[in-house]
């Protein structure tokens, strides 16, 4: 019995001091979860070259000229203390998800990056040119698509013709867009890079609320194309949502200005290119 008896307290104070060490680091096994959790370990995380892709928000326009403070300049500012050397920008301002597809972009003209043909077509190249040496690519695509089936003049919507246009939007990323950027980011069968995708905020939304829901509505779209191929980064959130009157589109937009313009000033786009960072934990 006294041997059983020291066993039973030797296994006693082993679980005790388990439990005090247990207590002891829960605080740091806490903080530690944070961490990883504040990162996805789904990220591969930034390489040498940054690929901006999509219309005129990926290209940073702005109506008094001043293309050169976009939201991926400001990104790639930050991507830059990764180790990140180069931003590739091959956006185009009117890009629609058939133009590019196709090519006939109205802004092919002014494009950052040199290249023919589509933007697709461009971005698959350089991505298998310079294979897992790109991350991340960043997208914006879609409002293009559906913005003439919006009536600003009578704050009226084609609905028909909005559903329609969404269902080829719809298709033309899950189809087309979407796969063949992911296949040129695999090498070896993994896959080399990050495919970040922005929704888009409702510039309309003070003067005609009614196009907040159907902005609402193209962004869960785009969340439900987006799912299996990359990360949605949330702009629509990060400009305020669908409250009205939404004071930011007076401060980070154009649309009070005397151009009454649907773009991002320069502190707009620091915002976008803050909600992109703060997804990325880059």
């Amino acid at each position: 019995m006294a041997g059983s008896t020291r066993v039973f307290r030797g296994v006693f104070l082993a679980l005790c001091f388990s439990c005090v060490l247990l207590v002891t680091c829960i605080p740091t096994i806490v903080a530690l979860a944070k961490t990883v959790a504040s990162r996805s370990p789904s990220f591969v995380g930034p390489k040498r070259y940054y690929l901006a892709l999509g219309d005129s928000l990926a290209y940073g326009y702005q109506p008094n000229l001043d293309w050169s403070h976009g939201y991926a300049d400001d990104f790639f500012g930050d991507l830059q203390s990764h180790g990140t050397t180069s931003v590739i920008n091959m956006a185009c301002p009117g890009e629609t998800s058939n133009t590019f597809i196709n090519g006939g972009c109205p802004g092919q003209v002014v494009h950052k990056y040199l290249y023919l043909g589509a933007q697709l077509a461009a971005a698959v190249s350089f991505l298998r040119s310079h294979a897992g040496m790109v991350s991340p690519v960043t997208l914006d695509i879609g409002v293009n698509d559906v913005v003439q089936d919006v009536h600003m003049s009578t704050c009226t919507v084609d609905v028909r013709q909005f559903d329609a246009d969404l269902k080829a939007l719809d298709a033309n990323l899950r189809s087309t867009i979407l796969p063949q950027l992911r296949a040129a980011l695999m090498v070896k069968g993994r896959v080399s890079g990050d495919l970040l995708v922005m929704n888009y905020y409702d510039a309309f939304q003070n003067v005609c609320p009614n196009t907040v829901s159907y902005m609402e509505k193209l962004n869960r779209h785009l969340a439900a194309d987006v799912a299996g191929f990359g990360v949605v980064v949330d702009v629509f959130g990060a400009f305020g949502g669908g409250k009205v009157p939404n004071k930011n589109m007076c401060a980070y937009t154009w649309m009070c200005s005397i151009f009454t313009d649907v773009h991002p000033m320069r502190e707009g786009y620091t915002v976008i290119a803050g909600a992109f960072e703060k997804v990325y934990g880059f």
